[in-house]
């Protein structure tokens, strides 16, 4: 099947308003034909990017927007996004047929967690005492657990690989997201982060040697000190060191993810972390400044308002999360602290690696499992070997949506990219060049691809013309 494309001629004469409908394309490669996590429907928080990670339908339950006891026209909202429950489970029966076995049994985990997620609202305050709203939730359950009964039964033919290919997500990567790179420029801008994180990582513990190693906090008060402490560090820094024009709704964005206070055993990954320093993790919630802006100030644009479809706002949203971490490092956000620096060249590696196991995956050069054990293996200091949960979930989901996990590291370099050329043209014309300017035309130009911000900021749409040619 040749699947064609012919929206990039009108990107190019409307560059932010016109994107093609890709189902032929979707339903050929079975993300919604072979991909169970798909038909995922009970959503218990707020995804921390524009849309939810990965393709999602779109007549979800976002229970996280509930208040319980539930007011009568949460009610009947609540009901009308339960109902679609059981008949999208029997729809789903009929439309996956695809062969990609990974992707099937792996889709099966998260079924069976909606399964558990819907037996949790009927504790909700008020749920019980309400037969209809009752009657509802226990059809949905029922419902979820025959979809996942019937997913368990049909895994055992499930024979074919669930990556696309080298030739199709270069296609999909260009075409679809607009990011001016191939299967190969990806593996090759992955393999030099990895390794450039590793060895900056080794020169930060050498150049630290002399100065005590950062101790994790080890109660819930020790933890909650920290975190007050490194979120009123961030914003100072933000503010103080104009890095970027601080809104009244940036702190509060902050501090409503600060975390807590988790026991040893128990953390992964991002939370290892937070408990040694969380300046690194918090300054990837730039996330959580950008959603503020959608909610506070949401773009003039139709389009750039909310989340793209494909989630094409990946390299645009994820990228600029990854760059600010090492950025406002560079800045001097750290230079109270130089071992946190350390910090971040972990969370560089972590993402390197898993978006590396990501691609080969998708070249079907390996399984998931060993995709994860490059994502394990080669992130610093075993802290990806705590938890299982997550290395799932994240090689999971990025199987799920070709391009996603490795747009943490080529959204970062394209943001670079976009910023040094946004200083080259400043120093060409003689003005000054701040980087709160920078960050202000990023922030202005909304949730587009950081290829179509690249032209908008500099004038230079050649990333998009290579596209076409």
């Amino acid at each position: 099947m040749e699947v064609h494309y012919d929206g990039l001629k009108r990107i190019l004469d409307d560059p932010f308003g016109a994107y093609t409908d890709l189902i032929s394309f979707n339903q050929y490669h079975g993300w919604y034909g072979g991909a169970p996590a798909f038909y995922k429907s009970l959503w218990t928080a707020r995804s921390d990017v524009p849309a939810h990670e990965g393709p999602t339908h779109h007549r979800t339950t976002e229970i996280w927007t509930y208040s319980f006891p539930l007011s009568p026209a949460e009610r009947n909202r609540l009901l009308n996004d339960l109902h679609v429950i059981p008949p999208l489970n029997a729809q789903a029966q009929h439309n996956l047929t695809g062969n990609a076995r990974e992707l099937w049994i792996a889709g099966i985990r998260d079924i069976r967690r909606q399964q558990e997620d819907l037996k949790d609202i009927l504790d909700q305050p008020g749920v019980k005492d309400d037969a209809e709203v009752v009657a509802a939730v226990q059809a949905a359950i029922t419902s979820t657990a025959g979809l996942a009964a019937w997913l368990e039964a049909e895994a055992k033919t499930k024979t074919g690989p669930s990556g696309i290919g080298k030739d199709n997500y270069t296609w999909y990567l260009q075409k679809v997201h607009l990011a001016p790179l191939t299967w190969e420029d990806e593996v090759m801008l992955l393999k030099r982060e990895l390794a450039r994180a590793w060895s900056a990582l080794k020169l930060e513990e050498h150049r630290n040697r002399g100065l005590p190693e950062l101790v994790a906090a080890d109660s819930p008060a020790a933890y909650t000190e920290l975190a007050e402490r490194s979120a009123k560090s961030l914003m100072a820094f933000l503010e103080q060191g104009e890095m970027v024009t601080v809104k009244d709704y940036f702190e509060p964005a902050l501090r409503a993810h600060l975390g807590q206070y988790v026991p040893e055993e128990a953390r992964h990954f991002f939370w290892i972390t937070a408990h040694y320093d969380p300046r690194p993790l918090y300054s990837h919630f730039y996330h959580w400044f950008e959603l503020a802006r959608m909610d506070n100030e949401p773009h003039a644009s139709p389009i750039r308002r909310g989340p793209l479809l494909y989630n094409i706002f990946d390299s645009r949203n994820e990228g600029v999360a990854t760059a600010v971490e090492e950025m406002f490092m560079q800045a001097g956000l750290y230079d109270d602290d130089p071992r946190v620096r350390e910090i971040v060249y972990i969370l560089i590696a972590q993402r390197a690696a898993r978006g590396l196991g990501s691609l080969y995956a998708h070249a079907n050069e390996m399984t998931m499992e060993e995709a994860g054990g490059i994502h394990s293996e080669y992130t610093p200091r075993g802290w990806m070997k705590t938890e299982k949960e997550l290395l799932l979930f994240e090689q999971h989901l990025y199987l799920r949506q070709p391009g996603y996990g490795a747009s943490y590291i080529t959204g970062k370099y394209l943001v670079e990219n976009a910023l040094a050329e946004f200083a080259r043209i400043k120093e060409l014309k003689g003005e000054p060049f701040h980087i709160k300017d920078f960050f202000g035309r990023l922030n202005a130009m909304g949730n587009i691809p950081v290829a179509l911000g690249h032209w908008e900021m500099t004038g230079d749409g050649g990333l998009i013309r290579d596209i076409v040619k």
